[in-house]
C-alpha cells in the first residue's frame, strides 16, 4: 500500500478498534488507489480519502419489542449514513445476530463505491439490527419492525436516506417497516424504502436483481473474451434470494448450476439444480437444503464441508461475507475454475483473493458484480418519483444495460491504469474517482 494511504489506513484502524470487517474492506480499496493519487494530487490536498473513510453519520439505537409470550425483548439498531456526495444515502437493512457496528460500516463503505459504479445518483449507507427473524412469528416480526422504524423514521426520507432489504429483510419486513413509516409521518412516501411489493410501489425484477445482475456481469466478462456461459458448469453458494435467481439466469443463458448450499451443507445435482424444487424447498416450505436431495434421488447432500470442493468453470459465492478463505480458494484453483464473481458482499477473504489472482483466475469483486440489487432499487426510486410502473421486460433490460456498463467501466479503468483485466483495481478506482470528484465539487463538508 502507498505510504500516503497506509497512514490513512492506520488511522482508520486506530479510530475504529475491533471492527475487522470494516478494516478489511478499507484495506482492499485503499491498496488500489496509489496510482490515482499520483495522477490527482488534488485528492491528497483536500483530504478526500480521509474524509471518505469517516461516515457522515452513525446512528445506534435501542429497539424494544414484546414477543408472543408477553416478554419484553431488547435489540440494537444501526444506520450508518456513509457518503451522500452523489445522492441520498442508499443501502439495505440486515437483520441477523451477527450484525454490529463494524459489519454495518464495512457494508456502507462498500455500498458507497458499488452505488457509484452504477452511474446512478445515489450515495452509500447501510443499517440493520442483531435481531434474528428465524423462528419468529409474523406478529413478532411486525412488532419488532414497528419499534425499529419508530426510531429510524426521523433519519430517512426519499431525498435523505433510502433503505432497502438485505439478509433477513425481505418483502414482509419491508411492508411492516413502510406501514409504520406511513403511520408515523402521515405520508405515502413511496420512495423512502425500496424492495416494496409490486402492488404498492415496488418494481418488477427487484427480487431477481442481484442474482440476475451477477450473471449478466459474468456473461459480459466472458463475451469480452469471445466466450459465453453456454455449456459452462457453475457452482452457486447459498440458496436464498440472490443464489436462486443467479441459478435461474445461468440456466437461461445456457449454463448448468451443479450445486448450491445453506448453512447446514450443500447439494450436488449433476443434471443441474431443479429450480422449481429449490424454490419449493427454500421459499414455500422454508426448509433446509437437505430436503432437496430427499425429493430428488439423483442429487446428493453433503452435511457441512465446503461447496467449493465441487469442480466448476464459474464460481458464484452468493451466501455471506468471508465464506471463501485460502483453503477454499486453493480448491477452486485446483479444480480448474476460470472465473469467480462475488454475488454476496465480500465473500472472499484477502488471502483467498490473493490465491485466485496469483493463479490467474479472473476475479470480479462484489462492489461491481453484485451491484444489480441496488441498481434496481434506484430504478424503483425512479418509478416512484414519476408515479410510473415498468414492465418486467423493460426493468430487466435496464438492469442488464447497467451491469454490462459496470463491467465495461471496470475493464476500461483497469486498462487506463496499466492493469488490464484487473477487475479489483478497475472497480475500486472507477468507483472512487466518481465519488471523489463529487466531494471536491461540493467543498469541505
Amino acid at each position: 500500500m502507498d505510504d500516503r494511504l497506509g497512514a490513512v489506513y492506520d488511522e482508520l484502524v486506530r479510530r475504529n478498534p475491533g471492527e475487522t470487517e470494516f478494516h478489511q474492506a478499507a484495506h482492499e480499496v485503499l491498496s488500489s488507489l496509489g496510482p490515482v493519487l499520483d495522477r490527482n494530487p488534488q485528492y491528497v490536498d483536500a483530504e478526500v480519502i480521509r474524509r471518505l473513510c469517516e461516515p457522515e453519520r452513525q446512528i445506534i439505537f435501542r429497539v424494544p419489542w414484546v414477543d408472543d409470550a408477553g416478554v419484553v425483548q431488547i435489540n440494537r439498531g444501526f444506520r450508518v449514513e456513509f457518503n451522500s456526495a452523489l445522492g441520498p444515502f442508499k443501502g439495505g437493512l440486515r437483520f441477523h445476530p451477527s450484525v454490529y457496528l463494524g459489519i454495518v460500516k464495512f457494508l456502507g463503505f462498500e455500498q458507497t463505491f458499488k452505488n457509484s459504479l452504477t452511474g446512478l445518483p445515489i450515495g452509500g449507507g447501510k443499517g440493520g439490527s442483531d435481531f434474528d427473524p428465524k423462528g419468529r412469528s409474523d406478529g413478532e416480526i411486525m412488532r419488532f419492525c414497528q419499534s425499529f422504524m419508530t426510531e429510524l423514521y426521523r433519519h430517512i426520507g426519499e431525498y435523505t436516506d433510502v433503505p432497502a432489504g438485505d439478509i433477513g429483510v425481505g418483502g414482509r419486513e419491508i411492508g411492516f417497516l413502510f406501514g409504520q413509516y406511513k403511520r408515523i409521518t402521515n405520508r405515502y412516501e413511496s420512495g423512502v424504502l425500496t424492495g416494496k411489493g409490486v402492488t404498492w410501489g415496488g418494481s418488477l425484477v427487484r427480487p431477481e436483481a442481484t442474482g440476475y445482475g451477477v450473471v449478466f456481469f459474468v456473461d459480459e466478462l466472458l463475451r469480452s473474451r469471445g466466450e459465453s456461459l453456454d455449456g459452462r458448469k457453475v457452482v452457486v453458494s447459498g440458496s436464498g434470494n440472490v443464489a436462486t435467481y443467479a441459478i435461474e439466469k445461468v440456466h437461461q443463458l445456457g449454463g448448468t448450476v451443479l450445486a448450491c448450499s445453506d448453512s447446514g451443507g450443500y447439494v450436488v445435482d449433476d443434471a443441474g439444480i431443479d429450480l422449481e424444487l429449490l424454490k419449493d424447498v427454500k421459499e414455500a416450505r422454508r426448509a433446509r437444503i437437505s430436503e432437496y436431495a430427499d425429493a430428488r434421488p439423483e442429487a446428493r447432500y453433503v452435511a457441512g464441508g465446503s461447496i467449493w470442493d465441487v469442480p466448476c468453470d464459474v464460481a458464484l459465492p452468493c451466501a455471506t461475507q468471508n465464506e471463501i478463505g485460502e483453503r477454499e480458494a486453493r480448491a477452486i484453483v485446483s479444480n480448474g475454475c476460470a472465473v469467480v464473481a462475488e454475488g454476496a458482499n465480500m465473500p472472499c477473504t484477502p488471502d483467498a483473493v490473493r490465491v485466485l489472482v496469483d493463479a490467474k483466475v479472473t476475479f470480479a469483486p462484489g462492489k461491481a458484480a453484485n451491484a444489480g440489487g441496488v441498481a434496481t432499487s434506484a430504478l424503483e426510486m425512479q418509478q416512484n418519483a414519476s408515479r410510473d410502473s415498468w414492465s418486467f421486460e423493460h426493468a430487466e433490460q435496464r438492469l442488464e444495460e447497467i451491469m454490462r456498463g459496470i463491467h465495461d467501466r471496470c475493464l476500461e479503468t483497469a486498462d487506463e491504469y496499466g492493469s488490464p483485466g484487473d477487475y479489483v483495481l478497475g472497480a475500486n478506482v472507477a468507483g472512487f474517482t466518481r465519488v471523489a470528484d463529487a466531494m471536491l465539487a461540493l467543498g469541505v463538508i
